[in-house]
């Protein structure tokens, strides 16, 4: 059953199970599912309905379903499902045997319409889409009733045969539920039950060419898979009435329960499929794994944790409405599931040539270097230290503003697990006045390791090996959004929304020798720049490519410690 903070994202929902299986049990294990559309990619939303399905199970010693709401070949595709499978397990939700397709109960949902349709519950309407809508009224005024409304069951069940056969165009008639067109519940106003598609479908092919809809097929589905259980977002609060309706007209016995949490939202993240999809489709990132986008793919990428996320949703804890939450509380559960889990290793983003005059030419020393400050099972790693080095250029300032603790001209600075240096003198283009290099000196006597306690420095910065570094390409990504409001329109102008300045690379940063063999998707912590991960898709045998997950919580020089 697990511990308690691994439940703490259902407590609301717990509760509420619990007390009505203690009231109303039922006869079968608890079973939950997510059912997603393979029309796009899962995001950090679909993450917390997946956590609280999964977790429900389990905290009920039940099982949990993954099925595929496939029922609509206009905008399915096989390479979705093979993603959603794949981020689901990466994500540590694995369904293992149980990942089944509403496809597969075709017949089954067909014979359901069939059953309604005897009963009088259900009828062919050859009013067009538009029409259908109008006559549905408003939230305010009720609908009226289709004129095909009450014909003869016979009729109906030779009509939609018919429809099942090919023999009419798209959207020329539709089958809809006959409930209630005076209802205050919109979704009750006889709602189309299934439609005309001629289209070829990813996994049953040309065999159908009329398709359920989500609020008929959702419930039938459910009850052949044994759900106890069927948890949605509060959005689909007002259509558990239908839900309730179709399993009721069928008469099944003990059916699954429809109950609604909340919904996620994240501050400054766009997670609709239908503005992400506008997103990749105009250029404007680099494809659904883009590293800004919040598509567990595009998350993956840039580095966070399955732990890191699943550590957030549980920090989330229960939510009962549309909630929103803050990014940067996503930020702190990646640094704590990172923080002793990294190794530290120095990069130079923006390089300072830096000479140590008295340093012997030509040679080479290894130094032992911790890999992280506070996890010393992570051991210790040699990194070369030579004549020449390269520091970062804001580590160095010839006039030193109040609090400055770094390198300037006369001042004393420790190198990262290396010797203290002093700066003896600048060297600069004489066209433009810009520092090209330093000249140092260093104290032997200062290497750290050694026991020295004679003179303190404030200040310690990092470097890298002239001739010893790595070259490498990093992503620096700030948020893809700049305002907190997204449009809400189709066609909106994105280029007025996103961040011109979201991705900001750097070519030929010099990182230590030990990251030239880092493996796509290894993580590092860059002393003073962040959290970086191996970009598994630019990255190649000739050229590293880092992406900056989030950057230090903590100062630079506490980092350092």
């Amino acid at each position: 059953m697990g511990n308690e903070k691994e439940h703490a994202a259902e407590n609301f929902m717990v509760k509420l199970i619990a007390e009505e299986l203690e009231a109303v049990p039922f006869e079968r294990d608890m079973c939950t599912r997510f059912p997603p559309e393979p029309n796009g990619y899962l995001h950090i939303g679909s993450a917390y309905a997946i956590h609280t399905n999964y977790s429900i199970a389990r905290r009920f010693n039940g099982t949990f379903h993954l099925r595929f709401d496939d029922t609509n070949p206009l905008k399915e595709n096989i390479e979705y499902v093979n993603a959603i499978i794949e981020d689901i397990k990466w994500l540590g939700y694995d369904p293992g045997e149980h990942i089944y397709y509403g496809s597969d109960y075709s017949d089954k949902i067909y014979n359901a319409a069939v059953t309604l349709i005897k009963q009088g519950k259900a009828y062919v309407c050859d009013l067009s889409p538009e029409e259908v809508t109008e006559y549905r009224g408003t939230l305010t005024e009720p609908g009226k009733n289709s004129p095909y409304r009450d014909r003869p069951a016979e009729e109906n069940l030779e009509l939609f045969a018919k429809m099942k056969n090919g023999d009419y165009p798209a959207s020329s008639k539709v089958l809809r539920a006959k409930i209630d067109m005076a209802s205050p519940n919109i979704n009750l106003r006889d709602p189309v039950i299934y439609r005309i598609i001629h289209a070829e479908h990813y996994r049953t092919g040309n065999g159908w060419c009329i398709y359920p809809m989500y609020d008929f097929a959702h419930p039938i589905q459910d009850m052949i898979e044994g759900i106890t259980y069927s948890l949605c977002s509060i959005e689909f609060k007002d259509h558990r009435p239908l839900y309730d309706w179709v399993l009721r007209e069928l008469e099944i016995k003990e059916p699954p329960r429809q109950r609604e949490f909340g919904r996620l939202s994240l501050t400054g993240v766009v997670t609709s499929k239908r503005f992400l999809r506008q997103l990749v489709e105009e250029g404007l990132v680099d494809g659904w794994d883009d590293p800004r986008l919040p598509t567990i793919r595009g998350l993956r990428r840039r580095g966070f944790t399955p732990e890191s996320i699943r550590s957030f949703i549980e920090e989330i804890g229960s939510i009962r409405t549309q909630s929103t939450v803050h990014i940067s509380l996503l930020d702190h559960c990646l640094r704590q599931d990172l923080k002793e889990k990294t190794i530290s290793v120095m990069a130079v983003l923006q390089p300072l040539k830096v000479v140590i005059t008295n340093y012997p030419e030509n040679e080479t020393e290894l130094l032992l270097i911790e890999n992280n400050s506070e996890n010393e099972s992570l051991g210790k790693r040699e990194v070369p230290f030579s004549r020449t080095i390269y520091i970062e250029r804001d580590d160095f300032t010839e006039q030193p503003p109040k609090g400055f603790h770094r390198l300037s001209p006369g001042a004393e600075v420790r190198l990262k697990g290396a010797y203290f240096i002093k700066c003896e003198e600048v060297m600069k283009d004489p066209n433009t006045g810009e520092i090209t290099e330093l000249h140092c000196t260093y104290d032997p006597i200062t290497k750290s390791g050694t026991g020295f306690t004679g003179r303190k420095v404030k200040g310690t910065i990092h470097w890298v090996s002239a001739t010893h570094a790595t070259k490498a390409d990093i992503h620096l990504y700030e948020k893809l959004l700049l305002e907190q409001d997204i449009p809400d329109e189709d066609g909106a102008d994105w280029t007025d929304v996103v961040n011109p300045d979201s991705l900001v690379t750097v070519t030929d940063g010099l990182l230590e020798p030990f990251a030239r063999h880092a493996r796509p998707e290894q993580k590092f912590q860059f002393f003073r720049h962040g959290y970086f991960s191996v970009d598994h898709k630019f990255t190649t045998s000739e050229r590293l490519v880092f992406n900056r997950i989030v950057p230090l919580k903590d100062s630079w020089n506490k980092s350092l410690k």
